[in-house]
């Protein structure tokens, strides 16, 4: 009876030891994921509503509206410059050593 209840400690200890890694170890905190997704869903309105920032919304604002006034000259593909440009690309030809054409299918049998 004594070595029953032996082994049952022994259990019991094991058991409470993964407990606690598991707690320490392994588990994410709640708080860090709460205030993940707090900040990522705050900064994500576009309207700027909730978000604890103003400066950051009027960063982003700002930059958008520059973005939004950019224009392309139209002259720059009549200068002769642009029309001296040629295309110089490689046309590369296979060798014939490139292997099976699926690399992951059986090899032939050479029973055949």
């Amino acid at each position: 009876m004594a070595s029953k209840a032996k082994n049952i400690i022994i259990f019991l200890v094991i058991v409470t030891i993964f407990v606690l890694l598991y707690v320490f170890f392994i588990k994410k905190d709640s708080d860090e994921e709460a205030s993940l997704v707090s900040a990522s869903s705050e900064s994500a309105l576009p309207d700027g509503e909730g978000s604890s920032n103003p400066l950051i919304t009027d960063e982003f604002l700002t930059l958008l509206l520059n973005v939004k006034g950019i224009t392309l000259e139209d002259s720059l593909f009549s200068d002769p410059a642009f029309s001296s440009l040629y295309d110089s690309s490689i046309i590369l030809i296979p060798d014939g050593t490139e292997g099976k054409p699926n690399p992951f299918a059986p090899l032939p049998s050479e029973e055949n």
